[in-house]
């Protein structure tokens, strides 16, 4: 049997304050900022590259970067997960609409990135090895002008289903 539920407020008691819209207790003055959140979208391209140093032998390139310096390429399904930050738009709700977000990123890397050679391809790589780490950073620096006003506050790039580079612009 369902049994009633009885709540009481207390004048102390934490409410919304639909008024400044933020949470706040009864006894203090309304905080006027608007709460901020993270949003975060992924995307999804594939590219083929290979890991290596030109200033290196075959042998030492193999040795140090293993079957990533394949002289054929190899090629990866990524996930790239981009996370921004801002203030709740209060006409909106959003900190940047997730539809716009999706199509920044579509438009300044994926359509960069997406069924490309990274090395030959991309013109961001040609004097800078491929590693997720540089792939990562470079999203990061195409991507936060492109984003604003939301601050881009994260980028997760994943280059296999075990493995991922993390970056937040430091």
């Amino acid at each position: 049997m369902l049994g009633k539920v009885h709540r009481a407020e207390s004048a102390e008691a934490p409410a919304w304050d639909t008024a400044a819209s933020t949470f706040s207790s009864r006894t203090e003055e309304p905080n006027l900022a608007m709460p901020r959140c993270v949003v975060t979208r992924r995307v999804h391209f594939n590219a083929a590259h290979r890991l290596s140093n030109p200033r290196w032998s075959e042998a030492e390139n193999a040795r140090v970067f293993g079957v990533c310096s394949n002289p054929n390429f190899h090629g990866h399904n990524y996930d790239l997960e981009v996370s921004v930050e801002g203030e709740i738009d209060p006409a909106t709700g959003y900190v940047l609409d997730i539809q716009r977000l999706k199509e920044i990123v579509t438009e300044c890397l994926v359509r960069h990135l997406d069924h490309k050679n990274l090395n030959l391809d991309v013109p961001w790589f040609r004097d800078l090895n491929p590693s997720a780490e540089n792939i990562a950073v470079v999203c990061w620096r195409v991507l936060e002008p492109a984003v604003k006003p939301a601050r881009l506050a994260h980028i997760r790039l994943w280059e296999t289903e075990r493995n991922y580079v993390d970056y937040d612009g430091a």
